[in-house]
């Protein structure tokens, strides 16, 4: 990887940290949601044996605060803020620069989202041993840490990619909109994909939302499956490759009608 990425990614995550206001709302935000819909699913394994989908009450405390904190680290907008630049010109503008315009934009997304990630994990990880007690595995809990990481970078490349839409359409906002969703309901952040119905869950296994919450928030819950990291590098080099090939075709249709 050039030497900028990294270049970049640490200078965004200073800059982000610089602004402990955000980063507490963040903080904020995640643990009232992730305490609410844990206790939740709790009180739903109680009601139904001791488990849900396999999960027992302890499991799936660790698993949703896994899954919140993999998407909460990110802007939600970023789809929508990223079609803005494109519609405004700001992309062309980067597209005069000598670097790849995905991968810059990438790695300083990556580094601005760290500062709310490790703060999200800590708060986490202090809740859901406070209220269900301690890890299930801890092996499969120090394997979620990194793949925290991959999670996020596989929602950044995705993000861009579907974003890269307001190259024709003008407007990201519906793009953002579906992608949420997808993320909230094929990403298994709400419910474990093992919950899902049949067809619902087929199609999540075939989709790349299950690395963006799913992964992390399975280690945490215990299950020893080192083989989910590789299914989320595989699925990051495809969606890197994803938002590259968007942009290059935006970027020729720049040029063609002069935009």
């Amino acid at each position: 990887m050039s030497a900028w990425a990294p270049a970049a990614a640490r200078s965004a995550s200073r800059r982000a940290a610089r602004d402990p206001i955000a980063v507490a709302v963040a903080v904020g935000f995640y643990a009232i949601v992730a305490t609410v819909i844990s206790t939740l699913w709790r009180t739903a394994a109680t009601a139904h044996g001791g488990q849900v989908a396999g999960y027992t009450g302890v499991q799936l405390t660790w698993y949703l605060y896994f899954a919140e904190a993999a998407v909460t680290a990110l802007q939600q907008r970023q789809i929508e803020m990223t079609g803005d630049d494109i519609v405004s010109g700001a992309i062309a503008v980067e597209m005069l620069r000598p670097v790849s315009v995905v991968g810059l934009r990438l790695a300083t997304e990556f580094g601005r989202c760290l500062p709310r990630l490790a703060a999200c994990t800590a708060i986490g990880l202090t809740l859901a041993w406070i209220t269900s007690g301690p890890p299930v595995e801890v092996a499969a809990l120090l394997l979620a840490l990194p793949s925290l990481l991959l999670a996020v970078a596989c929602n950044l490349a995705a993000q861009h990619a579907f974003a890269g839409a307001a190259f024709w359409v003008r407007d990201a906002r519906s793009a953002w909109f579906l992608y949420q969703k997808l993320v909230f309901l094929l990403g298994a952040m709400l419910i474990p994909a093992e919950a899902l119905p049949g067809w619902l869950h087929s199609a999540a296994l075939a989709l790349p939302f299950l690395a963006m919450a799913y992964v992390p928030a399975r280690l945490a819950a215990g299950h020893l499956e080192p083989q989910l990291l590789l299914l989320q590098m595989g699925w990051l080099v495809v969606l890197g490759a994803a938002a590259v090939a968007v942009f290059a075709a935006g970027e020729r249709r720049l040029q063609v009608v002069g935009g």
